[in-house]
């Protein structure tokens, strides 16, 4: 009996994954990414202190076999600190790119097929986008009050329009394909030709989005925090413990270094996550 060749067919996912993690930055951002959400996850076990017990005999002690981070001006342990403030930054930076993310593609999407509102919604998203971002987060933080949720929805409001306008440009090219006008031409209507065969095409952009929003949530969080209009000052925040080692910087240089520092990994992992899944996803990118 002859033998028959067999055809083996790599399966898409696989094969993107490869792609994607053959690339050296998003290893080491999915390593950053993958030591923060460790730490956020575990802070109430590996932390060695509650973050918020006050011991003012121990205030301002260096770093330590007792203290590996040392402590603040209240005698806080920094490292248990450190390890609940990423909890936070985390939690918000999850919130803020589903507020951000979902509330700006469903109005990319809506702008960019729907012509009759695209004029009315795209002047309402430039106006939004015209005022800087930390300034119109800071407006609403003080009109809402210093919490999370504000936190949350101040820095959602500011990164959706950039969302909106990325979607809207993709969705504009994606309409104008053969298959689009054919299934409106047979009968479909325009909101199943929306959601069946133009969101499908326009999910690549909304994922890479998705990627670098949550970095600019967490310097956004830790921003408010930073200034007084973030999460309140007895929640352990990056940004919190940035503004509190402002009077002690010269005396506990420890207090500002391991916050900054936590922020600085985070962020970086985030971007060289983020750059290499554009990289993958973008077909421009494939033969380089």
């Amino acid at each position: 009996m002859a033998a028959q060749d067999t055809v083996h067919i790599e399966p898409a996912r696989p094969r993107f994954l490869s792609k994607l993690f053959a690339r050296s930055t998003v290893v080491v951002g999915s390593l950053l990414i993958a030591l923060v959400l460790a730490t956020a996850l575990a802070a109430d076990i590996l932390a060695p202190a509650d973050p918020n017990a006050l011991a003012i005999q121990n205030r301002l002690k260096p770093p330590s076999a007792v203290h590996l981070l040392g402590t603040d001006e209240f005698g806080r342990d920094v490292l248990s600190r450190v390890m609940h403030g990423a909890r936070t930054s985390l939690v918000i930076g999850c919130a803020v790119v589903v507020l951000a993310v979902g509330l700006g593609s469903l109005l990319g999407l809506i702008t960019g097929f729907f012509s009759r509102v695209d004029a009315v919604l795209s002047r309402i998203l430039d106006g939004l986008m015209s005022f800087p971002g930390i300034v119109l987060a800071i407006a609403m933080a003080g009109v809402l009050g210093a919490s999370s949720s504000t936190v949350i929805i101040a820095l959602g409001i500011v990164y959706m329009p950039r969302v909106a306008r990325v979607v809207r440009s993709s969705v504009l090219v994606v309409k104008e394909l053969p298959y689009v006008e054919a299934c409106i031409a047979v009968g479909g209507s325009r909101l199943y030709a929306l959601f069946r065969h133009v969101l499908p095409n326009v999910l690549s952009p909304i994922i890479i989005q998705a990627s670098f929003i949550f970095s600019y949530a967490v310097l956004g969080e830790a921003a408010l925090s930073f200034l007084g209009a973030g999460v309140p000052p007895t929640q352990p925040s990056w940004g919190n413990m940035l503004a509190e080692s402002r009077a002690f910087v010269v005396m506990a240089w420890w207090m500002a270094l391991f916050p900054g520092v936590a922020i600085m990994l985070t962020v970086l992992g985030l971007n060289l996550f983020g750059d290499g899944l554009r990289d993958a996803l973008d077909p421009k990118m494939q033969g380089r």
